[in-house]
């Protein structure tokens, strides 16, 4: 579906930090359809004269300040955004439309009682609406473990809607963003990141990730990369295009193994190349991370074997 009026120019701190706002078919593109390619968004069709109106907003916005940032609401005045709401083939008011990922997956029309509206929104982010944080943390470092960037990047947004100071979270974003092969996204949200957290570890190590995939720049995918070292297992380059790419998606100690066999086969390719560039990842996680620690010690008892 296209939406018609253009992105608008306002501030986008403001966009970031408000879960309930007025929108209009100027802004629609950036506030809904932009949006929800982040966190579910509710469009809220009403009017002034409109009684159920009046009824059904105060408990659509009561619902959505209890999910604290895991869904967000734009409210649209049918009478002055009349284009829209014909594009959008509005019949009556209220009517509530859900989108994700830029696209309307669902909707009601009429007023509805509170708890109706709470498994509607519940069923559109997935689950209870008050998030475990540190069981969402726990998901978002699992999915991004075994490849799962997109449900990770999900996993860490929640944490950050309801505690914008968590670090680990906005590190892990960054990382599935670059996962998922979105550079521009990721600096974004480096950008709120060092507004909120600039100080945690996994900020700075997502913000040397961000650095080493600027100058990777586009890679091949991990299947030809892998066929290629199945091929030849002294294909150097393969290995070490596979270990960045490993390592920008968050499977640190994969990475680092296909290094370290640089290592163990030829140490002086490109003038000890691998070595160099496990350093520079390890530097990038920082002296406490557990697969820095694990990937020294072999690099340690590799060298000094």
């Amino acid at each position: 579906m296209q939406i018609i009026g253009a992105r608008s120019n306002g501030s986008a701190n403001g966009a970031a930090d408000s879960w309930i706002k007025d929108g209009s078919t100027a802004t629609f593109m950036q506030d809904v359809i932009e949006a929800s390619r982040e966190t579910p968004v509710l469009v809220d069709f009403w009017a002034p004269w409109c009684g159920p109106c009046r009824q059904l907003t105060p408990v659509l916005e009561k619902v959505v300040r209890a999910a604290k940032g895991r869904v967000r609401l734009v409210k649209i005045n049918v009478d002055e955004n009349p284009e829209l709401a014909q594009q959008l083939r509005i019949q009556s008011v209220p009517t509530v439309y859900a989108f994700l990922q830029g696209q309307p997956v669902g909707g009601f029309a009429g007023a509805q009682p509170e708890s109706q509206i709470k498994r509607f929104i519940e069923q559109l982010v997935g689950g209870p609406l008050a998030a475990d944080v540190e069981a969402e943390l726990e998901a978002g470092r699992r999915a991004l473990l075994e490849g799962r960037a997109s449900e990770a990047f999900v996993h860490f947004r929640r944490v950050v809607d309801q505690q914008p100071d968590q670090g680990e979270a906005w590190g892990g974003l960054v990382r599935a963003a670059l996962a998922l092969g979105r550079p521009e996204d990721a600096a974004k949200l480096l950008e709120q990141a060092e507004k909120h957290a600039s100080g945690h570890a996994a900020v700075a190590g997502a913000r040397a990730a961000l650095e080493i995939a600027r100058e990777a720049g586009e890679l091949p995918d991990e299947a030809s990369l892998r066929q290629r070292i199945a091929a030849d297992p002294y294909d150097f380059e393969a290995r070490s295009q596979l270990a960045t790419r490993l390592f920008l998606a968050g499977r640190f100690e994969e990475a680092f193994e296909q290094l370290l066999d640089i290592v163990r086969r030829d140490r002086t390719w490109r003038d000890d190349g691998a070595r160099k560039q496990l350093l520079r990842f390890f530097d990038a996680l920082g002296p406490d991370h557990p697969a820095a620690r694990k990937g020294r010690m072999q690099l340690s008892s590799l060298l000094f074997a």
